[in-house]
């Protein structure tokens, strides 16, 4: 019964792990891209008042 709750923490470890990882993997994507990151949305540079 240990085992399988352990894997379980581990899956659901890695899978958190992974969204944040991706989260900022696209904030840097659209910074680059010349957007601007308000509140988790990436607003193109179409929308910016520069």
């Amino acid at each position: 019964m240990f085992r399988l709750l352990r894997t379980l923490f581990l899956v659901i470890f890695a899978f958190i792990a992974g969204m944040l990882f991706e989260r900022g993997g696209s904030r840097d994507v659209c910074e680059n891209g010349g957007g601007l990151w308000i509140e988790d949305i990436c607003v193109g540079p179409e929308f910016t008042n520069d």
